[in-house]
């Protein structure tokens, strides 16, 4: 009887195995996506932001290349949650990564309706825990228990090497029930600090040609793999950012997701659902005026061009799903 009770003392506080980490990936998330829930507009919110980023002046001039479809909406807007939540469960996307800047911010505020809308489409939702004003070990400790009490499970580091392997050993990432991916190339790093994974997130800098050997390193190192692809960069309006990734209508995108399924990726991430800004986004977009457009991509004009990338994203998905995982 003391032998039993020793053993599940060790099962409890030992660190989750390789082995059970990729069951774990390949039964309940796929493929995630990076969500931002920071959009404001006068009429539901009493001002824009982030839509006027880059001395722009909306609604009709967005701080973007692209314009949404849906206009210089609010995300604090339930209907637009509802039709965004079901544009990505439609593109076969598991998990929705919702952008987090801290207590208190419109992020956190706005974190339960982003909960709420996913729920009712079957989307699970994890935290981009973003580097925020403040942020310390102590603070992040706090964030996920509050994650964790709100049913949250998986949680993505951005800018994990703020801190030290050493100093992130001290929480215990494995031991907090969730699973928590550092944003990094150096897989090594993130393997000694605990992490469960790794993910990417630039689409510029870790092009699908690193994918293979990031994914032998984690796979060796006994962490998840979990690149980020995307459809194109392009900030040059918002932020001055000389440097552009051609979209190339749509060729840039499907090479990225072709790299991850040869990398044998436990999960692949998507960059991004909405970041207007830097143009990564797969989000529905309109066109006309001085506005760069999907047109073109895949062949689609029109109407159907808008959903474009959603449709590309449900082709990739599916194939996907019958990739097994790597163990």
């Amino acid at each position: 009887m003391r032998r039993l009770l020793a053993l599940l003392l060790v099962a409890l506080v030992l660190p989750a195995s390789a082995s059970a980490i990729h069951g774990r990936a390949a039964s309940q998330v796929r493929t995630a996506i990076f969500f931002y829930p920071w959009y404001s507009n006068p009429t539901h919110d009493g001002a824009y932001a982030h839509w006027q980023q880059g001395d722009h002046r909306p609604p009709f001039d967005v701080a973007s290349d692209y314009f949404p479809a849906r206009g210089a909406y609010s995300s604090g807007d339930p209907r637009i949650l509802a039709a965004q939540m079901e544009d990505i469960a439609r593109a076969g996307v598991d998990e929705v990564v919702s952008s987090w800047w801290g207590p208190g911010s419109e992020e956190d505020l706005r974190l339960p309706a982003v909960l709420h809308a996913a729920s009712r489409r079957g989307l699970r939702v994890a935290v981009h825990l973003e580097p925020y004003t403040g942020r310390t070990l102590d603070t992040i400790a706090s964030d996920l228990q509050r994650f964790r009490s709100l049913g949250v499970r998986d949680v993505y580091v951005y800018r994990a090497e703020d801190f030290a392997a050493s100093q992130w050993r001290s929480l215990h990432l494995r031991q907090t029930g969730l699973r928590i991916f550092a944003q990094t190339n150096h897989v090594g790093f993130a393997a000694r600090a605990g992490f469960s994974g790794f993910y990417t997130y630039d689409i510029l800098l870790y092009g699908g040609d690193k994918f293979q050997r990031l994914c032998a390193q984690a796979h060796e190192a006994g962490i998840l793999c979990a690149p980020s692809v995307g459809p194109g960069y392009d900030a040059q309006l918002v932020t001055g950012d000389p440097r552009v990734k051609l979209r190339l209508d749509g060729a840039t995108y499907d090479s990225m997701w072709r790299a991850a399924l040869r990398a044998h990726a436990d999960l692949v991430t998507v960059t991004s659902y909405n970041e207007w800004s830097e143009g990564t986004q797969i989000e529905p977009a309109g066109h006309g005026g001085r506005y760069d457009s999907y047109t073109g991509a895949y062949g689609l004009r029109g109407a159907a061009a808008q959903m474009a990338y959603l449709r590309a994203t449900a082709r990739w998905t599916a194939r996907l799903r019958h990739t097994p995982a790597a163990n």
